[in-house]
């Protein structure tokens, strides 16, 4: 028996978790279900839950939840060795007077980075001190609500482009981001960056393998990468692509919008399925979901 509690997946069995932690009723169908489809929003209880209980769960968010945030992330990357920016980690504001006088040993701009947020909203440029003192206050006021952590980030040069690479399954689909307008920092749609799916073939296959690698180690099979890169000499092909960030919620505007992911993903549960010999559970796409072709 499949369990889906992904709301545009249906299987033999489908509940729904969104806005609250499981129940008991949640844990008797977990129990009976030989594999489970979850959604990108799902709480880590219902995750651990399932994980401790089934033998089969999509997706594959061991490493989100053992390293989550951009702290997590970073020490993610620290730990397997993976090509990134030089970065400092801090649990809080106390961690960093402890442990911060690293950081000036680069000098600035440098970056800092909250630990939660997307599109760039908790991602500030820092070209002194006095940046560096505000983004401090910044993160002490977050702190008082319970929301702590931040890395601090050596910037890249060659940053006015970075390469996204959505992971869908087996599906990897790579596209930049780029920034035209100098005087804006960052990457990201929100800031007006445009989407360019051709530049750069060779470079694109290049973290493609990369990323390719770097999920077999993890097992990630739903997410977004993000890309930096850092020319080492004064050709292109010296371009080191560096590990950014992982989104587990990200943009579909690159892939062609909502419909074309919810088709790959969809897909890519079915694979997932038949490749587990349950190829007699496949789904069928929700009247939402088909409405939205």
């Amino acid at each position: 028996m499949i369990l889906s509690f992904h709301p545009c997946y249906e299987t033999d069995s489908n509940r729904l978790c969104a806005g609250r932690d499981p129940d008991e009723k949640d844990l008797a169908a977990i129990v009976a279900a030989d594999a489970v489809i979850l959604p990108q929003g799902c709480r880590e209880t219902l995750y651990r839950m399932v994980r401790q209980n089934c033998p089969h769960v999509f997706p594959d968010y061991d490493a989100r939840f053992q390293y989550p945030g951009k702290t997590g992330q970073a020490r993610l990357f620290q730990a397997l060795g993976a090509p990134h920016p030089r970065t400092w980690v801090f649990d809080d504001i106390k961690h960093f007077q402890r442990c911060g006088a690293g950081v000036h040993e680069v000098g600035f701009p440098l970056v800092f980075k909250l630990d939660w947020g997307g599109e760039g909203e908790t991602v500030f440029l820092l070209r002194s001190q006095s940046d560096l003192e505000q983004a401090l206050i910044k993160a002490a006021v977050y702190e008082q609500s319970g929301q702590r952590g931040f890395v601090i980030q050596a910037r890249i040069a060659e940053s006015n482009r970075t390469l996204r690479v959505a992971v869908i399954g087996q599906t990897q689909a790579a596209y930049w981001r780029i920034q035209d307008d100098p005087g804006v920092f960052g990457t990201g749609l929100a800031t007006g960056a445009r989407i360019d799916t051709q530049s750069d073939p060779v470079l694109r296959q290049t973290v493609l393998a990369l990323t390719r690698s770097f999920c077999q180690q993890t097992r990630i099979n739903l997410a977004g990468f993000d890309f930096i890169f850092d020319r080492s000499g004064p050709a292109e092909s010296d371009l080191k692509p560096l590990f950014l960030e992982i989104n587990y919620f990200f943009g579909r505007t690159g892939l062609g919008g909502s419909v074309r992911f919810y088709k790959m993903l969809q897909a890519e549960i079915d694979n997932w399925l038949v490749g587990l010999g349950l190829a007699g559970s496949r789904s069928s796409m929700t009247r939402a979901n088909k409405e939205m072709r």
